[in-house]
């Protein structure tokens, strides 16, 4: 595939081709987004949110996924962003049905920001964010790829917004 380069930033190199922006990891262990835009700053601290995993996928395969605000209706303001995504789910929304037990018995409330799909491919540490879901729409794909980075810490993991 021709890349073209666009920006090198923090260690990062970025690339874009035909709509798809990939993040090739050169130094840098994080991703291009606001650590407030993935958590609230005193949500680590929250044990509610502790037993709730940041990231639950398919470790192969190409599957739909969704992002999910998970927030603490004690604590104003209080919130974590969580991924799940399943090869199991013939739609968005069956995952989400899966999920709300889950939060709901750890007090917690949530909400679902939108979803894709991931193709990932655990042989190649290559991850493959797109698309978006017919129920919830679009989700943020930087956040969702900073979630990944942060569990997976592949080399390549690549973010398209278009696509189904």
């Amino acid at each position: 595939m021709l890349y073209r380069k666009l920006a090198a930033d923090s260690g990062r190199l970025y690339y874009y081709s035909f709509g798809t922006l990939s993040i090739f990891r050169q130094q840098s262990k994080t991703m291009a987004v606001a650590a407030t835009d993935i958590a609230s700053p005193s949500a680590h601290k929250n044990p509610k949110f502790t037993n709730i995993p940041d990231v639950k996928i398919d470790s192969h395969g190409k599957f739909k996924y969704i992002l999910i605000k998970v927030h603490d209706p004690d604590k104003d303001r209080e919130f974590k962003h969580i991924v799940r995504g399943s090869g199991k789910a013939n739609y968005h929304a069956d995952i989400y049905d899966d999920v709300v037990p889950e939060i709901e018995n750890a007090g917690l409330d949530c909400e679902c920001m939108g979803g894709g799909r991931i193709e990932h491919d655990s042989s190649k540490k290559k991850l493959s964010i797109y698309g978006h879901s017919q129920a919830y729409g679009q989700a943020d794909h930087k956040i969702t790829g900073a979630l990944l980075d942060k569990k997976y810490k592949y080399q390549n993991i690549s973010i398209s917004y278009e696509g189904y």
